[in-house]
């Protein structure tokens, strides 16, 4: 018998793009290190609103600083994320609500789901410049992860009821608790301890906390090179 897994949850928001690379990097890890990784759908609004932070959007100097930044971690993540090209419409106006209530109901009742669920809605936003609003839109994004019409259909009828908004108001409080001013965060329980890290750009320090080897937001590239 091996050591038992060490539990990360990563609270996240498909509205978010760091969120997204987050998500990557420790489904690349996932089976690499000793970890049991726990996905944890919440609202960013909600964070944004209780910690009385800005969205990086609304601080000029931010976000062109976070144009470039996205442009240079798709190369070196790997994942295929740009601007939306009505980004203040995208992230400030339409939100996500609607695509973490479904994400919260996938969890629920397909969490088998939720990791091809969540990175197709990234790749409507984040890629394609595609909705993630309107029903139609969040259905096109589950079947083309894998699910029925019929299963995305109920779970669509689902994310509407009291179960579905509790249940995403809290997990968002439980991410407030860790303390999270923004998403992603990662929670790390180890050792009996809680550590809470925010962004996708903590991996290496992660590592460490763990007592893992770092390889690199791609660590199948570095291995193909060994």
């Amino acid at each position: 018998m091996g050591p038992v897994p060490r539990t990360l949850e990563l609270f996240y928001d498909v509205l978010s793009p760091y969120s997204w690379l987050g998500f990557e990097i420790l489904c690349r890890y996932q089976n690499i290190w000793n970890i049991n990784l726990q996905l944890r759908p919440s609202f960013l609004g909600g964070i944004i609103k209780d910690s009385e932070n800005k969205p990086p959007a609304l601080v000029p100097r931010k976000g062109q600083y976070m144009a470039n930044d996205i442009k240079l971690l798709r190369q070196h993540v790997q994942v295929p994320i740009q601007f939306p090209k009505d980004f203040f419409s995208v992230v400030l106006e339409k939100g996500s609500l609607s695509a973490m209530r479904f994400l919260t109901a996938v969890n629920l009742e397909h969490p088998e789901m939720l990791q091809n669920v969540s990175r197709e809605l990234w790749m409507r936003i984040w890629s394609r410049d595609e909705d993630i609003t309107q029903p139609q839109s969040i259905l096109a994004a589950a079947e083309k992860a894998g699910m029925s019409a019929e299963q995305a259909q109920g779970l669509l009828e689902k994310s509407s009821t009291s179960k579905v908004k509790n249940q995403l108001k809290e997990t968002t409080e439980a991410a407030c608790r860790y303390g999270a001013f923004g998403l992603p965060i990662t929670v790390a329980h180890v050792d009996g301890q809680t550590h809470m890290m925010f962004g996708s750009d903590r991996m290496e320090l992660l590592a460490y906390l763990l007592g893992e080897k770092w390889m690199g937001p791609v660590p199948q590239a570095v291995n193909a090179r060994l």
